[in-house]
């Protein structure tokens, strides 16, 4: 039977030549994405060409590559050699209930994304997530994520998305009973954004998020190029492993660079303690500081700011996360992008896979990121 065109189908892009401000490929995903969600593109349909897309978006073929890639890992098209990519029926996840287990859902800001966009997806009804409750005290994180997860065993859910504790000195021990109690439950687990055993040991679930050492890079590599050469990596006490994913890249970006320090210049402790900043300030004399997350970063600039520290005429500041508030602060904030709806949408297409095939390899799926440049790395012309 005849595959149906798609190009009638489709509504041309608009607005694709003032792509400066979004990552082409996230242009030509997101475009191609609604397309499918909106019925534009049917199941069977073939998707534009690369050439044609590339034309569409003013793209290359890697760039356009990159986006069917993302699209294809969420298991929404097939690509078949001489064929081109075709649009697949949706799996759906009937019959699978699901609980989320994230202690820091109303503490840190990648999370209510990462879970909406796993609503958003085509695979599961609204009802198929369980969210546990919590009360936001990091003193009973632990306890209240093991009651969580016992909740979810007792319910028999399909699967657990889990999101590791953090900052807290219980986090390892308390991470691992959890995972050893869905382990024993016979529960699939998908880890979101953070594996629970330190860096770089790799968990033995599968782990959706970025990748975080090249965004430690990435945002160390930019204040490099702004001849920021002094530099100084400032995180929490306690925190995930990925801040230390993160640290490793910042010192790699470095090494690149030349810049091979005496001495530790990754700081931790609080960015609102004054006493722990002036230190900081102190010894690393930093011209620009890379921040762990967003988070950091605006208490961070806020403690500076009532020291008269000028952001980023004194020292320039680059985070990582891009939450919501990070473009709202008193000076905008330069920071490393992460897809958080793209990755819950990708955790709930790994966790379908891993119940389909049980027998699939451990595998670290990890979505797109890019630099975001705003005022406080002192390189924004605007």
């Amino acid at each position: 039977m005849a595959r149906r065109k798609t190009t009638s189908n489709l509504v041309p892009p608009t607005n694709v030549a003032d792509g400066g401000k979004q990552v082409k490929h996230k242009q030509v995903f997101d475009y191609l994405y609604g397309s499918i969600q909106s019925g534009a593109l049917k199941p069977g349909d073939r998707l534009p060409s690369e050439a044609e897309l590339g034309e569409m978006f003013n793209a290359s073929r890697i760039t356009v590559a990159k986006a069917v890639l993302e699209l294809q890992r969420l298991g929404l098209v097939t690509r078949r050699p001489g064929a081109g990519t075709h649009v697949l029926a949706q799996k759906q996840a009937s019959g699978h209930t699901f609980g989320l287990l994230i202690p820091e859902l109303g503490l840190t800001e990648i999370f209510e994304p990462i879970c909406h966009g796993m609503m958003r997806t085509p695979f599961v009804r609204p009802d198929s997530l369980l969210w546990g409750s919590a009360s936001g005290s990091v003193r009973e994180s632990a306890k209240e994520a093991e009651q969580m997860a016992q909740s979810y065993i007792s319910q028999n859910v399909s699967g657990v998305f889990f999101a590791p504790l953090e900052l807290t000195s219980e986090r390892d021990t308390a991470n691992q009973r959890i995972v050893r109690m869905l382990e024993r439950a016979r529960i699939p687990v998908v880890l979101l954004d953070r594996g629970y055993l330190p860096y770089p040991e790799q968990a033995h679930h599968d782990l959706v998020g970025i990748d975080n050492r090249s965004a430690g890079f990435i945002a160390t590599r930019h204040l490099l190029q702004h001849k920021k050469r002094k530099l100084v990596f400032v995180g929490e006490a306690n925190t995930a492993s990925t801040v230390d994913a993160r640290i490793t890249g910042f010192y790699e970006a470095l090494r690149m660079e030349g810049i091979l320090p005496e001495r530790e210049l990754a700081w931790r402790g609080s960015p609102v303690d004054e006493g722990f900043v002036r230190r900081m300030l102190e010894n690393g004399r930093p011209e620009g500081i890379v921040c762990a997350n967003d988070l950091t970063a605006a208490r961070l600039m806020q403690t500076l700011q009532g020291m008269s520290v000028s952001i980023p005429e004194n020292i320039a500041i680059v985070g990582i996360d891009d939450v919501k508030y990070a473009s709202l602060l008193s000076v905008p904030l330069t920071t490393v992008h992460q897809d958080c709806a793209g990755i819950g949408a990708l955790a709930m297409a790994t966790m379908l896979e891993r119940i389909e095939h049980p027998e699939l390899p451990v595998r670290e799926i990890n979505a797109p990121i890019w630099l975001v440049e705003r005022r406080s790395c002192g390189a924004e012309k605007n």
